[in-house]
């Protein structure tokens, strides 16, 4: 599949994906730093939970750059991930942080809307390729 008949909207929302799936990973970093740093490991598994971290931000990232590159199967899993993004935000509207819960629930909104927009619908529903 060549580059040009990949529309701008889904290339905008694999660099957005992209970049959560990256953001992702170095949450699994920081965990796993705090672990070896002696963080207290009761209540949560710092490795446990980097892991998590992980290997979903490898698929979100691996998502991403399918979009760029033009790839549908790319699609699904931002779209997946996005999804889950909404009650996160609103679990951190819960824990009184209107400020970050409005900035992911924004990113995860415009890359749904991004990638259920018309060009990237028809792009997407194109048999073959």
């Amino acid at each position: 599949m060549t580059e040009s008949v990949v529309p701008p909207v889904v290339r905008y929302a694999g660099f957005v994906a992209a970049a959560e799936g990256v953001v992702a990973i170095v949450v699994a970093v920081v965990l796993v730093v705090r672990a070896l740093a002696g963080a207290d490991q009761h209540i949560v598994n710092g490795y446990g939970t980097a892991g998590w971290f992980a290997v979903m931000g490898g698929a979100v990232a691996a998502a991403g750059w399918g979009l760029i590159t033009g790839r549908r199967w790319g699609r699904g899993i931002a779209v997946f991930a996005n999804l889950l993004l909404l009650p996160v935000a609103w679990y951190i509207v819960a824990a009184h942080q209107p400020i970050y819960a409005i900035a992911m629930g924004g990113v995860a909104i415009a890359v749904l809307a991004l990638l259920f927009s018309p060009p990237a619908l028809r792009w997407a529903s194109r048999a073959g390729g």
